[in-house]
């Protein structure tokens, strides 16, 4: 009899996995259980949907189930959730909801893709079917049908990170006659540094949103959201406050987990319980720059942590050395992105760091159509070493972080980086590229001490 692989979650954390496997062990059973409706989908497409640039929730699939068993002989079990772990019994308590029967399910090898889930904080009323969070295609055709249904809404969107502010500027795009993001915080973006942020903010305010900043919700009715400041209209509420790892089921089972309850793995993607393995949001990363565990819940990483798990799970050698949380996204026409370090958390790990800013155009300065870039960079005295950076500014921008982000990667000096051999084009930038600019306004600062 061959080998059994479970596989619980259908997404990138799961389903990378198991294709990894399948192409390294053609022999083996690989039974893949989801609750939802859907495989392998784009979940950070989801406001683009709500928004009407992309046309349905289903453009968002990479690969349906039906694909799974045809092309990979992969047993995927939609509307089947997976409830407890036996690892002595090695096996699977899994609930088919449609059929209404549960049953038990035996493996050899067990991954753990269980990926995120918005936070929601014990405040009355969030709960309320017009309170949302976005981070499955289950939760976004739940939010689009209601926005279908409410076209002129007020819209409150709780927290200013990455989805919560592109939830704000899908409602822009849809037409919503009043979109306010509430952020407890002193600027939107806490990842970024408030200086930065205050950028994000006026972007967002020139395009009609309402931002209410130092401002903490309190609780939720029907078509209110009460918070320390007053109450606030609101139809329809989005939570963009973060996800929190979906580690229940792994913790419950005695596998252990560790920074925000995500799950711990090592360098192959293994857990503390012998042959289970576990890939994307639902466990930690290790920070390359702050060389600590943290739970950084992005697509990119989960593939390649999936993709590694997968390898191994099917007899070769992989692994994930670690990540320096690169994102970037756009709120109307403003790109921003980050990696690394910011200053603020540079001081929180304990660096003696310096930071630099810089403005500069995205093109040329007498070629048509640039627009303004803002970079900073921040560095390690003594070594000179670049911990991070972030961008804002309009078309041409946001990409220009991966430059920095290979960087701090390869750990090079601001120094160094200013030596770096950018392309130049008029179309593309001026003649010093905007990183370039920051790298040696930053290294003059830091020889300066």
């Amino acid at each position: 009899m061959s080998e059994r692989l479970v596989v619980v979650g259908g997404d990138a954390g799961g389903m990378a996995a198991a294709t990894q496997v399948r192409r390294r062990r053609p022999e083996m059973e690989i039974v893949a259980l989801e609750k939802g409706r859907w495989t392998s989908y784009s979940a950070c497409g989801i406001p683009y949907v709500v928004g009407g640039v992309v046309d349905a929730l289903d453009d968002l699939v990479v690969r349906t189930p039906a694909q799974f068993r045809d092309q990979s002989n992969i047993d995927a079990r939609m509307g089947h959730e997976a409830m407890a772990i036996d690892l002595d019994r090695r096996e699977v308590e899994v609930r088919d909801h449609d059929a209404e029967t549960t049953y038990a399910l035996g493996f050899d090898l067990l991954h753990i893709g269980t990926g995120a889930s918005p936070i929601r904080p014990d405040l009355p009323g969030i709960d309320g079917d017009h309170v949302h969070g976005v981070q499955t295609l289950e939760d976004g055709a739940h939010l689009l049908d209601h926005a279908e249904s409410s076209a002129h809404a007020n819209i409150v969107v709780v927290g200013a990170g990455y989805i919560g502010l592109e939830m704000a500027e899908a409602f822009i795009n849809r037409g919503a006659p009043s979109v306010t993001v509430v952020e407890g915080g002193s600027e939107v973006m806490p990842t970024m540094d408030p200086d930065m942020g205050a950028l994000v903010s006026a972007a967002l305010r020139d395009k009609g949103v309402v931002v209410e900043l130092e401002r903490r919700v309190t609780g939720f009715e029907p078509g209110v959201v009460h918070t320390d400041a007053g109450s606030l209209d609101a139809d329809l509420v989005v939570l963009g406050i973060g996800v929190g790892a979906n580690s229940k089921l792994a913790a419950d089972a005695g596998v252990t987990t560790g920074v925000r309850d995500a799950i711990v793995v090592d360098r192959r993607q293994r857990t503390s319980a012998d042959g289970v393995w576990a890939a994307g949001d639902c466990c930690e990363s290790f920070h390359l720059v702050a060389n600590r565990p943290v739970h950084i819940a992005l697509g990119t990483v989960a593939n390649k942590q999936a993709r590694v798990a997968g390898i191994n799970m099917g007899g070769g050698y992989a692994t994930f050395p670690g990540v320096i949380g690169t994102a970037v996204t756009k709120i109307c026409a403003t790109e921003v992105a980050r990696t690394g370090l910011s200053e603020r958390e540079a001081e929180r790990y304990g660096f003696s760091a310096r930071a630099a800013t810089i403005e500069s155009t995205t093109r040329a300065g007498y070629y048509p159509g640039g627009g303004k870039i803002t970079v900073k960079l921040v560095g390690e005295r003594r070594s000179g070493r670049v911990l991070g950076g972030q961008i804002v500014g309009l078309e041409g921008a946001a990409k220009r972080i991966d430059v920095i982000a290979t960087v701090v990667s390869a750990g090079m000096t601001a120094e160094q980086m200013t030596a770096l051999d950018l392309s130049y084009a008029p179309p593309f930038g001026p003649v010093w590229d905007p990183v370039l600019v920051a790298a040696r306004k930053l290294a003059e600062t830091l020889s300066a001490e």
